[in-house]
Protein backbone atom coordinates (compact mmCIF):
# COMPACT_ATOMS: atom_id res chain seq x y z
CA UNK A 1 0.00 0.00 0.00
CA UNK A 2 2.91 2.06 0.79
CA UNK A 3 4.37 2.00 -2.94
CA UNK A 4 0.78 2.78 -4.29
CA UNK A 5 0.34 5.97 -2.40
CA UNK A 6 4.16 6.89 -3.33
CA UNK A 7 3.30 5.82 -6.85
CA UNK A 8 0.49 8.05 -6.75
CA UNK A 9 2.55 11.25 -5.42
CA UNK A 10 5.23 10.85 -7.61
CA UNK A 11 2.73 10.82 -10.82
CA UNK A 12 0.88 13.87 -9.25
CA UNK A 13 4.19 15.66 -8.91
CA UNK A 14 4.85 15.11 -12.50
CA UNK A 15 1.44 15.73 -13.54
CA UNK A 16 1.94 18.99 -11.64
CA UNK A 17 5.61 20.04 -12.82
CA UNK A 18 4.09 19.18 -16.84
CA UNK A 19 0.67 20.56 -16.46
CA UNK A 20 0.56 24.09 -14.85
CA UNK A 21 -3.01 24.65 -15.39
CA UNK A 22 -5.23 24.62 -12.32
CA UNK A 23 -8.81 24.45 -13.88
CA UNK A 24 -11.35 22.09 -12.20
CA UNK A 25 -12.32 20.19 -14.85
CA UNK A 26 -7.95 19.46 -15.78
CA UNK A 27 -7.23 18.95 -12.07
CA UNK A 28 -10.25 16.32 -11.50
CA UNK A 29 -9.05 14.85 -14.69
CA UNK A 30 -5.61 14.62 -13.79
CA UNK A 31 -6.48 12.94 -10.46
CA UNK A 32 -8.87 10.62 -12.59
CA UNK A 33 -5.60 9.52 -14.56
CA UNK A 34 -3.52 9.10 -11.79
CA UNK A 35 -5.87 6.61 -9.89
CA UNK A 36 -6.58 4.72 -13.13
CA UNK A 37 -2.43 4.64 -13.52
CA UNK A 38 -2.58 3.18 -10.05
CA UNK A 39 -5.15 0.95 -10.42
CA UNK A 40 -3.80 -0.62 -14.13
CA UNK A 41 -0.35 -0.54 -12.15
CA UNK A 42 -1.76 -2.79 -8.94
CA UNK A 43 -3.98 -5.08 -11.18
CA UNK A 44 -0.46 -5.88 -13.06
CA UNK A 45 1.22 -6.25 -9.77
CA UNK A 46 4.38 -4.16 -10.41
CA UNK A 47 3.95 -2.05 -7.28
CA UNK A 48 6.40 -4.08 -5.36
CA UNK A 49 9.80 -2.99 -3.35
CA UNK A 50 11.88 -3.55 -6.61
CA UNK A 51 9.53 -1.57 -9.07
CA UNK A 52 9.41 1.52 -6.70
CA UNK A 53 11.61 1.32 -3.94
CA UNK A 54 10.63 3.55 -1.39
CA UNK A 55 12.25 2.12 1.56
CA UNK A 56 15.40 3.15 -0.06
CA UNK A 57 14.62 6.60 0.35
CA UNK A 58 16.06 7.78 3.60
CA UNK A 59 19.55 5.75 2.63
CA UNK A 60 19.69 7.19 0.14
CA UNK A 61 19.93 10.71 0.79
CA UNK A 62 23.80 9.49 2.37
CA UNK A 63 24.45 7.30 -0.83
CA UNK A 64 23.38 8.97 -3.59
CA UNK A 65 25.61 11.93 -2.75
CA UNK A 66 28.52 10.38 -1.79
CA UNK A 67 27.66 8.34 -5.65
CA UNK A 68 27.65 11.70 -7.28
CA UNK A 69 31.09 13.00 -5.58
CA UNK A 70 32.82 9.50 -6.37
CA UNK A 71 31.05 9.84 -9.99
CA UNK A 72 32.93 13.43 -10.20
CA UNK A 73 36.29 12.11 -8.53
CA UNK A 74 36.63 9.23 -11.26
CA UNK A 75 35.66 11.86 -14.53
CA UNK A 76 38.98 13.67 -13.07
CA UNK A 77 41.03 10.56 -12.44
CA UNK A 78 40.15 9.14 -16.32
CA UNK A 79 40.33 12.79 -17.88
CA UNK A 80 43.73 13.11 -16.14
CA UNK A 81 44.77 9.32 -17.37
CA UNK A 82 43.97 9.93 -20.77
CA UNK A 83 45.79 13.23 -21.20
CA UNK A 84 48.21 11.63 -19.25
CA UNK A 85 49.38 8.89 -22.61
CA UNK A 86 49.42 5.71 -23.30
CA UNK A 87 50.92 4.39 -20.05
CA UNK A 88 48.14 5.79 -17.87
CA UNK A 89 46.04 3.59 -19.31
CA UNK A 90 45.82 -0.44 -18.45
CA UNK A 91 42.25 -1.58 -19.35
CA UNK A 92 41.39 -5.02 -17.34
CA UNK A 93 38.66 -7.35 -16.31
CA UNK A 94 38.48 -8.08 -12.64
CA UNK A 95 35.53 -9.86 -10.74
CA UNK A 96 34.12 -8.10 -7.70
CA UNK A 97 32.18 -9.67 -5.21
CA UNK A 98 28.60 -8.42 -4.57
CA UNK A 99 27.82 -8.71 -1.27
CA UNK A 100 24.27 -7.85 -1.66
CA UNK A 101 21.03 -10.57 0.02
CA UNK A 102 19.04 -9.79 -3.15
CA UNK A 103 18.68 -9.01 -7.10
CA UNK A 104 17.61 -5.77 -6.69
CA UNK A 105 21.12 -5.20 -4.15
CA UNK A 106 23.42 -6.16 -6.66
CA UNK A 107 21.60 -4.76 -9.66
CA UNK A 108 22.12 -1.14 -7.61
CA UNK A 109 25.95 -2.12 -6.96
CA UNK A 110 26.38 -3.04 -10.77
CA UNK A 111 24.49 0.02 -12.41
CA UNK A 112 26.73 2.17 -9.45
CA UNK A 113 29.44 0.75 -11.21
CA UNK A 114 28.80 1.36 -14.29
CA UNK A 115 27.83 5.06 -13.59
CA UNK A 116 31.39 5.89 -12.48
CA UNK A 117 33.65 6.57 -15.02
CA UNK A 118 36.51 3.99 -16.28
CA UNK A 119 34.64 1.02 -15.32
CA UNK A 120 31.22 -1.40 -16.95
CA UNK A 121 29.83 -3.37 -15.53
CA UNK A 122 29.48 -6.78 -18.08
CA UNK A 123 27.99 -9.22 -15.77
CA UNK A 124 26.39 -10.17 -12.37
CA UNK A 125 26.54 -13.97 -11.82
CA UNK A 126 27.02 -16.33 -8.62
CA UNK A 127 27.79 -13.14 -6.22
CA UNK A 128 30.20 -11.65 -8.27
CA UNK A 129 29.85 -8.95 -10.82
CA UNK A 130 32.53 -9.41 -13.80
CA UNK A 131 33.57 -5.56 -14.67
CA UNK A 132 35.80 -3.93 -16.90
CA UNK A 133 38.17 -1.22 -15.58
CA UNK A 134 39.73 1.53 -17.72
CA UNK A 135 43.21 1.56 -15.70
CA UNK A 136 44.63 0.27 -12.34
CA UNK A 137 43.74 2.87 -10.29
CA UNK A 138 39.48 2.14 -11.02
CA UNK A 139 39.92 -1.64 -10.61
CA UNK A 140 42.00 -0.95 -7.47
CA UNK A 141 38.43 1.20 -6.27
CA UNK A 142 36.22 -1.40 -6.89
CA UNK A 143 38.74 -4.18 -5.08
CA UNK A 144 38.86 -1.82 -2.36
CA UNK A 145 35.30 -2.89 -1.54
CA UNK A 146 34.08 0.37 -0.19
CA UNK A 147 31.25 0.71 -3.13
CA UNK A 148 30.16 -2.76 -2.11
CA UNK A 149 29.89 -1.76 1.55
CA UNK A 150 27.66 1.27 0.23
CA UNK A 151 25.54 -0.48 -1.55
CA UNK A 152 25.14 -3.34 1.11
CA UNK A 153 24.24 -0.10 4.39
CA UNK A 154 21.87 1.42 1.46
CA UNK A 155 20.37 -1.90 1.17
CA UNK A 156 19.50 -2.25 5.05
CA UNK A 157 21.92 -5.40 4.30
CA UNK A 158 24.93 -6.58 6.68
CA UNK A 159 27.71 -4.22 6.07
CA UNK A 160 30.76 -6.81 4.59
CA UNK A 161 34.15 -6.10 6.39
CA UNK A 162 36.40 -4.39 3.64
CA UNK A 163 39.06 -7.18 4.20
CA UNK A 164 36.22 -9.84 2.92
CA UNK A 165 35.32 -7.69 -0.11
CA UNK A 166 39.23 -8.02 -1.04
CA UNK A 167 39.13 -11.90 -0.84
Amino acid sequence: MVQALALAAALAGFWVLLSGYWLTLVVVLGIASIALCVFIAWRLDVIDHEGHPVHLTIPGLTYFPWLFKEIILSNLTVAKAILGGKNARRPQILRVKASQSDALGQTVYANSITLTPGTVSIAVEDGYITVHAFMDETADGLRSGEMDAKVCKLMGDAVPKIEDAKA
